[in-house]
């Protein structure tokens, strides 16, 4: 009857549901609000689809180099492999805290040479031969999760696996875009690096020109020296590219795991940045929201820190842990006799009781940093959508000042071909030649620094849609077992 009784008390005991609230999104989390699962305000622009984002989105450019160049980033990044290390220590507390679900076995054995206290043995003046003794053993103990110190302790490691493979999955994207970003501005800056020296042809044309015309008796030393400091003003633009090209190609070195000297020799030479071959798809907020590793990663410190208030407030109750032990101990030359034999089997109850003071707090601290990761989580979703609504904006108006750039390079081209026939039927002056010169130079440059910016903006924008790596949602993480 008592055994019958214990066995039903223990199951009692078993059927007790874990305390602590539910690690879960809160129902009232902005990133269960409409507007942010809505259709981005600035993606009716031409330049955008409403298409979900690829994940490997680098290959819209169809740059063999440049895919060659992210895998290398992917394989040998340093940050990356940072990451790496980190998600694999996440995934070890994982496996320690399921650990604690299953039975935890110890074994021993202590053989020595001893003798015991005679006073211990309460013969004061006999003492006690010397002998060869030993002990063995063998144990099983098994923690019956009453009330979830178990479990909450596991849902809290799961959510940091969660949060490690996130922050894994931000340092990709982080790696993708900065690979992309060095290889365009290489190449954006080679491009420049060409329009510059074609300024520099012409105006050095024009410079021998002038001087030709001086000496003829046509011209004078004043358009000369003009030519010649506008010939040097573009040329002095020279150095300052070269230096801007280096460093993107050092940074393209370290972003693929090579020292600085060892980078890409065939990205030195590119003088024309690849295009897109298709408008930009970019999804809807619901998907951006699903997608951005630094959500998912706030997402999951959530879980976390609302599993560990169900780990502190298990504290102020018992913990129960079923064990079984079985050894011999004795002399040597009793080795494994049945006297020697012992046993226990058992439960093992403790309890903090009555003094809970510091459990309440500890209840009250895991509230407040729950309550941090709530605002923490919002913070999230209302930056990532600034962000992508920023960069999508960006990029439709700097396609609009790249249009009328355009406009203007067709414009001053035609002026400065205009010009030139007057001067050469001796209808004008040099001068206007020199300023006609002089404004499709600077044109041409803004051209090709307007280029360069969509460039730029082309990888802000999908390094702001999260890269297009989705992954299983936070909450479908913890409720895997």
């Amino acid at each position: 009857m008592r055994r019958a009784l214990l066995v039903a008390w223990i199951a009692l005991l078993s059927a007790c549901a874990a305390v602590g609230p539910q690690p879960s999104r809160p129902s009232d989390a902005l990133a269960n609000s409409r507007a942010a699962n809505a259709a981005f305000l600035g993606a009716d622009a031409a330049a955008f689809v409403r298409e979900p984002v690829p994940g490997a989105w680098w290959r819209l450019y169809q740059s063999p180099t440049l895919d060659r160049l992210v895998l290398d980033a992917l394989a040998a990044n340093t940050d990356l492999r940072v990451a790496a290390a980190n998600l694999a220590r996440a995934q070890a507390g994982l496996e320690h805290a399921d650990a604690a679900a299953r039975p935890s076995t110890t074994l021993q054995a202590a053989p020595g040479y001893a003798r015991r206290s005679a006073e211990e043995e309460l013969r004061p003046g006999k003492p006690l031969p010397n002998n060869t003794v030993y002990g063995v053993g063998a144990a099983v103990s098994y923690q019956l999760d009453l009330f979830g110190q178990v479990s909450r302790s596991i849902d809290a490691a799961r959510a940091d696996v969660g949060s490690a493979r996130a922050a894994h999955d931000a340092v990709r994207v982080t790696v993708v875009a900065e690979t992309t970003r060095a290889f365009l501005e290489a190449c954006s800056l080679g491009r420049e690096l060409v329009v510059a020296r074609r300024s520099i042809e012409l105006q050095a044309q024009s410079t021998r020109l002038v001087q030709a015309l001086d000496r003829a008796g046509r011209g004078n030393s004043l358009d000369v020296t003009r030519s010649r400091a506008q010939e040097d003003q573009v040329r002095a633009s020279l150095p300052s590219l070269q230096s801007q090209r280096r460093l993107a190609l050092y940074r393209l070195a370290v972003l693929t795991g090579h020292v600085p000297q060892d980078f890409p020799k065939d990205v030195e030479a590119c003088s024309v940045e690849p295009r897109l071959a298709r408008a930009i798809p970019v999804g809807d907020g619901a998907e951006l929201l699903r997608r951005r590793p630094d959500v998912r990663r706030a997402e999951f410190e959530l879980l976390s820190a609302t599993a560990r208030i169900g780990v502190a407030t298990s504290e102020l109750y018992p913990r129960i842990s079923l064990g079984a032990s079985i050894g011999s101990v004795g002399l040597a030359k009793n080795f494994l006799d049945a006297d020697t034999f012992k046993f226990s089997l058992g439960p093992l109850i403790t309890w903090q009781f009555p003094d809970r003071s510091r459990t309440r707090a500890r209840i009250h601290l895991a509230e407040a940093e729950q309550q941090a990761t709530v605002a923490r989580f919002d913070g999230a979703v209302l930056n990532a959508l600034k962000e992508t609504e920023s960069a999508l904006d960006t990029y439709a108006r700097d396609l609009e000042r790249r249009a009328i750039l355009e406009r203007a390079r067709e414009n001053a081209a035609r002026a400065a071909h205009d010009t030139e026939q007057l001067f050469a039927l001796g209808r004008s002056g040099h001068l206007p030649v020199l300023d006609a010169q002089r404004t499709l130079t600077s044109v041409e440059q803004s051209v090709a620094l307007a280029d360069s910016k969509l460039a730029a903006d082309q990888v802000n924008l999908f390094l702001s849609l999260g890269g297009g790596w989705e992954d299983a949602t936070p909450a479908q993480r913890v409720s895997q077992r």
